[in-house]
């Protein structure tokens, strides 16, 4: 078996974090509360489950990748880290988002929250 990268030891070292704080969710929304889990998630994440093929692995890990670039982990979450507020842009109330999304048309824009409509609005 092939050594893990940095990239993917930081991933499951995050990962590992998230769990030790109680931020790690699985896929369904609930707390991670095994140990075992945490670990399974973590090398997911990380591209390196045994379970996954090559693809599934490569896929997995550059999705992951994406998510910590953008500020969306748990982690960057919690402690404040958005990717709104690295870019540059210009802070928007969630009124002025809701007023482009409706410009724009964007389906189910009264439901959204203030992320959901800068996700919809930035595809």
């Amino acid at each position: 078996m092939a050594k893990a990268t940095r990239g993917q030891r930081k991933t499951v070292g995050r990962v590992m974090h998230e769990w030790k704080h109680g931020e790690l969710e699985s896929s369904r929304g609930g707390k991670v509360l095994s140990r075992r889990q945490a670990v399974a998630i973590a090398l997911s994440e990380a591209g390196e489950s045994r379970n996954q093929t090559r693809g599934q692995k490569r896929r997995q890990y550059a999705r992951t990748k994406s998510k910590e670039r953008r500020g969306q982990t748990a982690m960057q979450e919690k402690e404040g880290r958005r990717s709104t507020s690295r870019t540059g842009r210009s802070m928007q109330t969630r009124a002025q988002l809701y007023e482009k999304a409706k410009k724009r048309k964007i389906p189910g824009r009264s439901r959204m929250t203030k992320d959901q409509l800068q996700r919809a609005l930035r595809q």
